[in-house]
């Protein structure tokens, strides 16, 4: 059942609650928190989002498995999220254990520890947990006593940096199959066959799953991977990726867990579709959420209904990778207008492509016509464009700019990524030079007595980071400092040339970049130097505050790892990737004729204007069949 506990016994006395930031972190407690007796359950799951419970609780995904498992009489999960530094550290001086926030019971008593993996600045997190709870590091130390640990989300199509930290993996969308490893679980318990070691032989036979002490890596003289096996028959060579084939009648939570603190995305959220038919080559989730698969209307607006109904919220936000892409946007946005007019709630649109329809959607949901636009060109010129197949030219760009500046718009973000493959000077130059024709946009296109003062465009560059499955996994990378001379080049024509009044601009930190391509496309050996790293006191690596790169460089020293294999060199299309183990749907053959593609600087066609043969079709859903 469903509802918010009076008053439980809380693992934190009072006197350390008054102590801590955010004490309302650690008691659970919450609006639509499942409640159960843990003793009624023959299967207790702990799930974990690696970092601070703000940022967690703003993930969706969380969400939809904890409503999932709750639905199941057998089995209770409860949350757990990464303790800020400041009880962290009381923790440890204490030795109070890790708990959960639904009952406060410790990790360790736990049958499973679910660790989902969104970022790969993550990663000292999980030993942060693992250290806390009590449970060994590494997966070959753990025993019958302790919890399973297994680890899901995006980070697993390349599991192998931390690979030694797990006992398995769930690879793909876990609505597919997380009751076969539940029910395997409950009939070896039953039965009486029970052990460690026999249930993850196995779970191994469970499409989706990722037994890494069942598989032998070896590797060639010059460090690349020269096989990847399992270690006996019947374990399969490669572990299929899991796709909900049916969006409408998968779980979902009409009931959201609704914080008692503000947390990042603070508003119910209406997943409206999964996967992307766009094809840019640097992004890893619109290639393997593939195929795009959309919820039909009907389900949405009852969706919506619901969540408001039982969470209170005053906003509601869609969710997806490309929202302009879904067929029935228009219908689904007119409902949530007279839906949300009438209860007096906010609507967020994300993801939309900055054109006339989406503009008069906006103008009618914002209250404030101040706040900014966001635009992401990624890539200043129209070659850069293409060879990272975005699918916009700059007539796109300035046109959408000027409807909104018509609209009443003054604030305009752009966002652009540096580094990118077959990238030059004169393309990075390109950026500060397309940012200003966009503000002179504003002053060629509203008239003077009509300016409410002068506009702002906001320049934002990241750097580049190749990730696994996509079209540019096989591509170098560069060094802090080089990375570093690129946003010069951009900052220093933006203010030497061009109108910079209107312009500002700011650029991620390239240190960071740099380790997170790393840890995104390394091996086996990377997991003593990420043990090092947090031995040393790197944890919240994702948090500026606590981010430091000198610790790591002597963690890779320290274990012997030479970061710059990782980074540094473009891989050969004939390269073992560490990742080549998954069928995550896209074919090693597309991505490699994609690869070719972005060096000629040819544009593919989106997904509905022709089929590009990326292998998704055998999945038999979404915009592969129409």
């Amino acid at each position: 059942m469903n509802k918010t506990l009076t008053r439980k016994t809380l693992a934190l006395k009072d006197d350390i609650l008054m102590r801590v930031e955010k004490s309302a972190r650690y008691i659970g407690s919450e609006t639509n928190m499942t409640v159960k007796d843990p003793a009624s359950v023959d299967i207790r799951f702990a799930f974990c989002f690696p970092d601070v419970y703000e940022i967690g609780m703003s993930h969706l995904g969380i969400q939809i498995l904890y409503e999932m498992f709750n639905r199941r009489e057998d089995v209770y999960c409860e949350r757990v999220f990464s303790p800020w530094t400041d009880l962290m550290q009381i923790m440890k001086e204490t030795g109070i254990p890790l708990f959960s926030l639904e009952t406060q019971s410790d990790i360790r008593d736990f049958d499973f520890l679910g660790i989902t993996l969104q970022y790969e600045m993550c990663y000292t997190n999980i030993l942060q947990v693992l250290d806390l709870s009590g449970i060994p590091f590494f997966a070959a130390q753990r025993t019958e006593d302790d919890p399973l640990v297994i680890g899901g989300g995006p980070c697993t199509y390349n599991p192998e940096p931390i690979a030694d930290f797990f006992d398995l993996f769930y690879i793909g969308e876990g609505e597919t199959q997380f009751d076969a490893l539940f029910d395997l679980y409950l009939e070896m318990k039953r039965g009486g066959s029970y052990t460690r070691a026999d249930f993850l032989l196995a779970a191994a036979g469970i499409p989706g799953i990722y037994v890494p002490s069942l598989y032998d890596v070896c590797y060639a003289e010059d460090g690349t991977i020269s096989s990847f096996a399992p270690k006996r028959a019947g374990i399969p060579e490669r572990i299929q990726r899991q796709v909900d084939l049916d969006l409408d009648h998968a779980p979902y939570p009409e009931k959201p867990i609704v914080p008692f603190i503000r947390v990042t995305q603070d508003r119910a959220v209406l997943e409206i579709m999964r996967g992307c038919i766009r094809g840019c080559r640097f992004c890893q989730a619109g290639m393997v959420y593939r195929p795009n698969r959309e919820k039909s209307l009907s389900v949405l607006k009852q969706y919506a209904i619901h969540m408001l109904d039982s969470s209170g919220q005053d906003e509601i936000s869609l969710s997806s990778l490309s929202s302009s892409d879904y067929s029935q946007l228009p219908e689904l946005v007119d409902f949530l207008i007279e839906e949300c007019k009438r209860r007096k709630v906010n609507i967020s649109l994300p993801s939309l492509r900055i054109d006339a329809f989406s503009l008069d959607v906006m103008e009618k949901v914002q209250d404030i016509k101040k706040s900014s636009l966001t635009f992401a060109p990624e890539a200043g010129s129209q070659r850069m464009r293409n060879v990272i197949n975005k699918g916009l030219t700059k007539e796109d760009i300035l046109g959408g700019a000027a409807d909104a500046f018509r609209g009443g718009w003054q604030k305009v973000k752009l966002y652009f990524m540096l580094g990118l493959p077959f990238e030059t000077e004169e393309d990075r130059l390109a950026i500060p030079d397309l940012a200003d024709e966009v503000a002179m946009c504003y002053y060629d296109t509203v008239p003077k007595q009509e300016r409410q003062g002068r506009c702002n465009v906001n320049i934002s560059t990241s750097f580049f980071v190749p990730k696994p499955f996509t079209p540019f996994q096989w591509a170098p990378m560069h060094t802090p400092e080089e990375y570093k001379s690129m946003a010069a080049l951009v900052k220093e024509r933006m203010h030497a040339e061009l109108n910079h009044k209107s312009l500002s601009y700011q650029w991620h930190h390239p240190d960071v970049t740099v380790l997170e391509g790393i840890l995104a496309r390394g091996d086996r050996r990377l997991s003593k130097a990420i043990l090092a790293a947090y031995q040393s006191g790197c944890v919240f690596d994702a948090w500026n505050e606590y981010f430091d790169y000198g610790k790591w460089l002597a963690a890779f020293a320290e274990t012997g790892i030479n970061p710059d294999f990782y980074t540094l060199r473009e891989r050969s299309t004939d390269e073992i990737l560490p990742w080549d183990f998954i069928d995550a749907g896209v074919s090693k053959a597309f991505l490699t004729r994609e690869w070719e593609r972005a060096r000629a600087g040819l544009v593919t066609p989106n997904c509905r204007a022709g089929c590009s043969g990326c292998g998704c079709r055998k999945f038999g859903v979404g915009v592969c069949m129409e």
